[in-house]
């Protein structure tokens, strides 16, 4: 069975930064460390901080998370945070260290911006993802979530200066139906679509290499949306199988049955060693 190794995949430089901040910290620092949530969502890059003694604080709700730390460090994850939670840190006498990714602080910002300059905003993402939680933070009255197109029909939105923005890590196919639908709904619609470069190299990626197979396999946590969406676009895309899987235990042979070339990619926040192995057991047959 051929194998492609789709190219690029993995690590995107956000994950890269966060993470060689968080273990520059370990090294570093002697107060207890807390990370807010997962620093990248990638329960194996989770454990390797955690063995390096930074604990995580796992909640849905970071403020309520902080009520969990009375002293020491907490670090802000990759995929940014609220104005309320930094607040909120600064008043329990915390430090904090932030780790969030340029492209996600950039939505933050712009989202400063338009808001200050009147506007309203809808703001494209998945509902309870901590990046869209933290940007929905910066303007909870003036910021409006949507996840489909179907969503947009459900607005109230009577200003006369409204945008659109997005979360870093969406499908680019799904996210350019949902800004359709508001164009529609608003003709007067300014658009800011902030879905990251190396989220949209990798899905363009992994379209071009799945035309050549006949199986998708995205090595990722099943908590990463750009590793999820890597699997949406093969399959809606594409048109082919694809299968999301942690680690190479994951693989199911029935998967290859009768099937000649399998395309292996893997989310941002994967470790390296892991897609090597699933590239590994796939070119010696092990699942076939």
């Amino acid at each position: 069975m051929k194998v492609i190794s789709v190219n690029p995949r993995g690590y995107c430089h956000g994950v890269v930064t966060a993470m060689t901040m968080a273990r520059n910290l370990a090294k570093e620092s002697k107060d207890p460390l807390y990370m807010l949530g997962y620093l990248v969502h990638n329960e194996h890059m989770t454990d390797e901080l955690a063995d390096l003694g930074i604990e995580l604080i796992d909640s849905d709700d970071r403020l309520e998370g902080l009520d969990k730390i009375s002293d020491g460090t907490v670090i802000f994850t990759a995929h940014g945070v609220s104005p309320a939670v930094r607040e909120k840190v600064k008043n329990k006498g915390l430090e904090a260290v932030d780790t969030t990714c340029s492209d996600v602080q950039v939505t933050h910002d712009l989202i400063v911006d338009l808001v200050e300059t009147g506007y309203d905003i809808i703001y494209v993402g998945r509902r309870g993802h901590p990046e869209a939680e933290g940007c929905l933070g910066e303007a909870p009255d003036r910021i409006y979530l949507v996840e489909k197109p179907e969503d947009v029909d459900r607005l109230h939105i009577e200003s006369g200066k409204v945008a659109v923005t997005t979360q870093t890590t969406l499908s680019i196919w799904d996210t350019a139906d949902t800004i359709r639908a508001v164009r529609n709904r608003f003709p007067h619609v300014e658009v800011y679509n902030e879905i990251c470069r190396a989220t949209q190299d990798r899905q363009e990626a992994v379209i071009e290499a799945a035309a050549e197979a006949d199986v998708v396999i995205v090595v990722g946590s099943e908590r990463s949306s750009n590793s999820n969406r890597l699997v949406d676009v093969a399959r809606t895309v594409a048109g082919k199988p694809a299968y999301l899987v942690d680690t190479v235990d994951d693989l199911q042979a029935e998967w290859f049955k009768n099937v000649d070339s399998v395309a292996v990619t893997s989310g941002a926040s994967t470790p390296s060693r892991l897609t090597r192995e699933v590239i590994s057991v796939l070119t010696d047959g092990v699942c076939t």
